[in-house]
């Protein structure tokens, strides 16, 4: 059995799960899809640069994260169904986009989530100093968010499926009772939060393009994670937030049912009922790390059967 993983280049987390997948598993995988068994489609909306002849001559396993049936017209359905007709079996990162899925197939899903590399992602123990090394204050209630926050490149409107306004609105509530709140703000597009903190006189601190071993040193500065997301295929800062033992409460999206404890995932209504439970996430994340978050894509592999 040889796996052949489809290329992606975006500079994302999929591209490192791509790079991971290939050093640790290398006995059953190989780089040219020529001499693959089975084709793992990791980035679907990519799926055109594959050449169909592959397609229909070798297995297809097609990973799916979630779906935004808000923006689900007519031209998303052709292209899915135009990929469906080549996919044998599809994989889903959790429940929730399992149930999406099946809307659309009946072919097989199994859902279970992408691992997690624990030699990036760790906890620092020396809070104050970490603070301190980035010119943070040690007094101030530090709220996290690293993910993008704008529609498309005109910086302005809101991507609504990962909850900007609803984390400004969060942020702003605390604020009111807490005014050593500060933001720290990570990754790309930010303008719509960074706007909105401005307008409420509300301080942050933007760390644009960090590299994982400062975003991992940032998660370990805060006091709080916010998921606000509406839609959402991870995010990936769940898994890193549990193994970094960072505080995060989440909106009911992605892998936040497989991993976070039912009083940290929250409705927006009763946000404040909702409690980070730092132990209760590390101990789930534990079994998606690596070796072993390796071993459910394994038997996926493993049960599909390769015509001779």
């Amino acid at each position: 059995m040889k796996i052949y993983l489809s290329k992606i280049n975006e500079s994302w987390i999929i591209d490192r799960v791509r790079e991971e997948w290939y050093l640790h598993n290398h006995s059953i995988s190989t780089e040219k899809i020529k001499e693959s068994d089975i084709i793992w489609i990791i980035a679907p909306w990519i799926w055109k640069k594959i050449p169909k002849r592959h397609l229909k001559n070798k297995k297809v396993i097609c990973s799916y994260y979630h779906f935004d049936f808000t923006k689900f017209g007519d031209k998303e359905k052709e292209n899915f169904y135009n990929l469906d007709q080549y996919v044998d079996e599809y994989h889903v990162i959790s429940e929730l986009t399992k149930e999406q899925l099946s809307k659309l197939t009946t072919k097989k899903i199994t859902s279970f989530p992408f691992w997690v590399n624990q030699n990036i992602w760790f906890e620092i123990n020396n809070k104050e100093e970490l603070r301190k090394s980035l010119n943070l204050s040690t007094d101030d209630y530090l709220i996290g968010s690293f993910q993008r926050d704008t529609e498309g490149h005109d910086l302005v409107s809101p991507k609504l499926s990962k909850g900007p306004d609803v984390f400004v609105d969060i942020v702003k509530s605390i604020y009111g009772r807490n005014k050593k709140l500060k933001v720290i703000l990570a990754g790309k597009r930010r303008n719509y939060v960074i706007n909105k903190l401005n307008e409420a006189g509300i301080s942050y601190n933007y760390f644009e393009m960090a590299p994982t071993d400062v975003v991992n040193k940032l998660y370990n500065i805060l006091d709080l994670y916010l998921v606000t997301s509406r839609v959402e295929g991870g995010p990936q800062a769940i898994m890193e937030c549990a193994l970094t033992k960072t505080p995060i409460l989440s909106t009911r999206v992605g892998v936040a049912p497989e991993v976070l404890h039912p009083d940290s995932i929250y409705n927006v209504d009763d946000f404040d009922k909702a409690k980070a439970n730092i132990d209760f996430a590390y101990n789930q994340v534990q079994k998606y790390t690596i070796p072993k978050g390796f071993n459910s894509f394994i038997e996926l592999f493993k049960s599909v059967k390769i015509e001779s």
